[in-house]
């Protein structure tokens, strides 16, 4: 399994932060009618129980936002993915369908608060170090073209970039033909939930990807805690 350090900037700024990571084979498909109802549902139970003026008030959501302002960056310019969906949602505006592995990934992202990172694994090359963007650091956003990454949290690999909690890169992205899947789930709240989210997104990749070799990863800030 790919092995993932945190930088000694992230540690300092992001003392609670405790990540996630599931790597696993599985199989892709066009946008999922079972899943989509699963979709619908959780977006009726947020509209039911939100108000969008509370969305960056949730612990998890809160904490990634907290990260960013300690790093140096505008949590209102560059959104936090969980927190962008659920507004998205509250707005009235449909979540995009892409595919069965991004379209899971989002409902575990809307439903739990964490931003999560996906990426085909037979692309990543070399280990993972969580550091923070630098300026002028190129950076392809998925869908968003060149993004300024300056003072996000980023995992990189050996060639640079690759997922931020705002938007992952271009190069790893996941797609049709991906059959490795590295799921990220990014806890700057704290470990209180991640491993029930893990088994969430398990039960989704099991039911929805024929999700096996399912391998997990969990790297804390504290102490050098993994």
């Amino acid at each position: 399994m790919i092995q993932i350090e945190l930088s000694p900037e992230i540690q300092a700024s992001c003392p609670d932060l405790r990540v996630l990571a599931i790597a696993c084979q599985v199989k892709n498909s066009p946008s999922d009618v079972a899943l989509w109802q699963e979709i619908a549902a959780e977006e009726a139970m947020i509209k039911a129980a939100c108000r969008i003026e509370e969305i960056n008030k949730w612990a998890p959501i809160k904490a990634t936002r907290t990260a960013y302002k300690q790093l140096g960056k505008d949590p209102n310019r560059y959104r936090p993915s969980a927190e962008a969906l659920r507004r998205r949602i509250l707005r009235g505006m449909p979540l995009y369908r892409i595919d069965t592995l991004v379209d899971l990934i989002n409902l575990v992202s809307i439903r739990t608060g964490y931003s999560i990172g996906g990426f085909d694994a037979d692309k990543i090359e070399g280990d993972l170090t969580l550091g923070v963007g630098q300026e002028g650091e190129l950076y392809t956003g998925i869908g968003r073209g060149v993004l300024n990454i300056a003072g996000l949290p980023v995992y990189r690999d050996r060639l640079g970039g690759i997922g931020t909690p705002t938007s992952d890169e271009e190069r790893t992205k996941i797609t049709m033909n991906t059959t490795s899947l590295l799921m990220i789930i990014n806890g700057y709240s704290g470990s209180e939930g991640l491993s029930d989210t893990g088994e969430y997104a398990l039960d989704l990749l099991r039911r929805y990807a024929s999700a096996e070799n399912i391998e997990m990863l969990q790297v804390g800030c504290r102490n050098g805690e993994k």
